[in-house]
């Protein structure tokens, strides 16, 4: 591919909730443009965007794949985005550094819960969309009825830009609203159609529609009202002009139609992508810091300002090695050069510069402000990183990672993946930072985290299909503690004789609880020497080896106090070990009758759900023995802010999906530790027992 300038760029996302047809989309985008001899389908595995295995199993985008084409002398840079929940955090990332993007509105199941939270991000990031209503020719599809849905559900003015001809098996053709001609396709999966004027039963409802889109192209532009309430019509090439000032400015959405598996109405959107979507010269500079400092910098989309980009995405390819995907905002980046990652304060070797084609790699010579390249093996850099010139630095705002939401023990299926297991996590989480992985210090679990069920279920496979590491998923367990409620005192005496000198400790314990979060305190209350100095750090000792496993159900104590007022010794059979034994063997007698209770771990969550739903959540929470501290209005939904036990949310993310039709979300992290109801301690030493 040659050379274009920046202005004739376009960086665009197809972006939906999954199932929608995004990959398809991209498919006949690239056939369309010649990338492609074939058009390529999701059913039979052989798209050119969905190459992973796992996503051909599923038959889902998981990740965000990219590839280029040329259109009307513009090279347009593709990214499919994934659209199911569990992978929405790649969506997220995309959209952070994209010009533009194609919504996909589906004519069969309108606007779901995974479209609202992207195009939430594309507000945020300011990335305008056009809208594109797919699957006209499936059953129960319905154009209207999706244009109203995505109106009402995502607050968005859609401004139509063409209409069906028919709908269902029905559906034969679009109108161009525009030009006021009907395109009749032929159905060859060619995209061949015939340019025909406005069937008669078509034309009063094309006119209707015509005029509103020129009252809402007129909105856009002060010159085209007036035009417009002088002449009552507009030229094509001011329709064109105030559709490109209303969608850049985020007036409206203009809504195409068609199907992307049957190749219908996908020309006439690669023409408005070129026609509506910005360059990056129209989404202007980009804001920064100066390394070290508050300083704001910034940087123009010209090859003659300083060199800027951010990496949005790493993955590790098995040929190539790790492979690192940025964005250039500014300047222009040659292979085989260097240039300075300011996030890590350290340069970096540019070798060979990549285009992606799917799993593809083109080299390329250069890059230039708005290309998106690829680059294999950069040492420090990771995602949401910034690369710049080293003597004209600049930081970009970084990556918000989502916060894993759900969490599974893992634990290797032999030996020989015991000692390969952290690698491979490492790589997969270089790939994947919303993937945590941690070992639970009192439970000695290893504990990988993600955003679902599904994500934690595709990172496995994945750890088994690239690094050789085969694992096992558990629920994990539930870090209990004990504490006690009451005081007592008591004396415990060790002694031992085996022929030769024997042990001898004698100890006088008090034992007391700590307020919550107290941990452990030895007070020495010794006076005389009945207990040689030498061996009052054994008793301390001694004790605290006993906490690491409680009376109850041999989980850690915490929150006690411990004070030695008295005892005894002897001269030749006493020792350190004897009067840790001693300290430790008390302890336990002690807990035994201090009212020892079982305390678990209280998390603090914030569910965010629509008006509709704060009911069944609030209800589900109190079943859940949660309590409720407040619920907090935002732009159609509520935040809940709630604690529950750990125990009662291992599962809460696929539970909530349900709940809520997929349209929840939530944050969680530890609070604090509570004493746990008599009647479920039971059941859960019963259980412990039981394992």
């Amino acid at each position: 591919m040659g050379k274009y300038d920046t202005a004739n760029l376009r960086n665009l996302g197809i972006v939906a909730h999954g199932g929608a047809g995004k990959t398809s989309l991209v498919e006949a985008m690239l056939f369309n443009t010649g990338m492609t001899d074939r058009l390529g389908k999701v059913d039979d595995g052989s798209s050119t965007m969905d190459f992973e295995p796992e996503e051909i199993k599923r038959q889902i985008t998981i990740s965000s794949s990219l590839n280029h084409c040329e259109w009307q002398n513009h090279s347009l840079h593709l990214v499919d985005t994934p659209g199911y929940s569990n992978f929405l955090h790649g969506t997220r990332n995309c959209l952070r550094i994209l010009g533009g993007g194609i919504l996909i509105v589906s004519a069969i199941s309108g606007v779901k819960a995974q479209t609202q939270k992207i195009w939430g991000w594309s507000q945020e990031f300011e990335v305008p969309l056009i809208a594109f209503v797919n699957k006209m020719d499936r059953e129960r599809a319905d154009f209207l009825r999706a244009v109203d849905d995505m109106e009402k559900m995502l607050g968005s003015r859609g401004v139509l830009v063409n209409m069906p001809i028919g709908q269902e098996a029905d559906f034969r053709g679009i109108i161009d609203l525009v030009t006021m001609k009907a395109r009749i396709f032929q159905f060859d999966e060619k995209g061949t159609y015939n340019e025909e004027e406005i069937p008669a039963e078509y034309l009063d409802e094309a006119q209707r529609l015509r005029t509103v889109l020129l009252e809402a192209v007129a909105d856009a532009d002060d010159a085209l009202m007036e035009k417009y309430l002088e002449e009552e019509d507009l030229s094509i090439e001011e329709i064109l002009h105030g559709l490109r000032e209303g969608t850049l400015t985020g007036v409206f959405t203009p809504v195409l139609c068609g199907s992307a598996t049957a190749n219908i109405g996908v020309r006439q959107l690669l023409d408005y992508v070129v026609h509506c979507l910005p360059s990056p010269l129209d989404k202007g500079v980009q804001m920064g810091t100066v390394p070290g400092s508050e300083e704001i910098v910034e940087r123009q989309p010209s090859e003659d300002d300083p060199f800027s980009a951010m990496v949005f995405k790493t993955f590790n390819d098995p040929f190539t090695g790790k492979l690192s995907l940025f964005r250039v905002y500014s300047g222009v980046l040659n292979s085989d050069s260097s240039v300075y990652n300011s996030t890590k304060e350290e340069t970096e070797r540019i070798g060979q510069l990549y285009q992606l084609e799917g799993k593809k790699q083109v080299a390329i010579d250069q890059a230039v402000a708005g290309d998106i390249v690829a680059v294999a093996k950069l040492k420090a850099t990771a995602t949401g990183d910034t690369l710049c010139q080293e003597d004209q630095p600049i930081i970009y705002e970084s990556l918000l990672q989502l916060q894993p939401v759900i969490s599974f023990a893992i634990k290797a299926c032999s030996k020989s993946d015991e000692d390969k297991i952290n690698t491979g996590l490492q790589r997969l989480i270089e790939e994947d930072p919303t993937l945590k992985i941690s070992r639970d210090e009192q439970t000695h679990e290893m504990i990988l985290s993600g955003m679902g069920q599904v994500h934690i279920e595709v990172a496995v496979e994945k750890l088994k299909r690239k690094y050789g590491v085969d694992v096992e998923l558990e629920l994990p367990k539930v870090p209990y503690r004990e504490t006690i409620k009451g005081n007592t005192k008591l004396q415990n005496k060790y002694k031992k004789q085996s022929g030769g000198r024997g042990q001898y400790a004698d100890v006088w314990l008090e034992i007391e609880p700590l307020h919550a979060g107290g941990g452990y305190e030895f007070v020495d209350k010794i006076v005389g020497g009945v207990v040689p100095r030498q061996y009052i750090p054994a008793v301390s000792k001694g004790i605290e080896e006993a906490m690491g496993k409680g009376t109850l159900g041999g989980y850690p104590v915490v929150d006690v106090k411990v004070t030695l007022y008295d005892g005894s010794h002897h001269s030749v059979d006493s020792s350190e070990m004897a009067f840790k034994i001693a300290g430790s063997m008390g302890f336990k007698k002690g807990m035994e009758q201090a009212r020892p209770v079982l305390l678990e771990p209280v998390m603090k969550m914030e569910v965010v759900v629509p008006d509709d739903c704060v009911g069944d959540v609030i209800g589900d929470m109190n079943s859940r023995r949660g309590k409720v501290l407040g619920v907090e209005p935002q732009a159609g939904s509520q935040a809940v802010a709630v604690q529950v036990p750990m125990a009662e949310v291992l599962r809460y993310a696929p539970e909530l999906r349900s709940m809520t039709s997929d349209r929840g979300l939530f944050t969680m992290e530890f609070s604090h530790y509570e004493e746990v109801p008599s009647h479920l301690t039971a059941k859960i030493l019963a259980a412990r027992n039981d394992a």
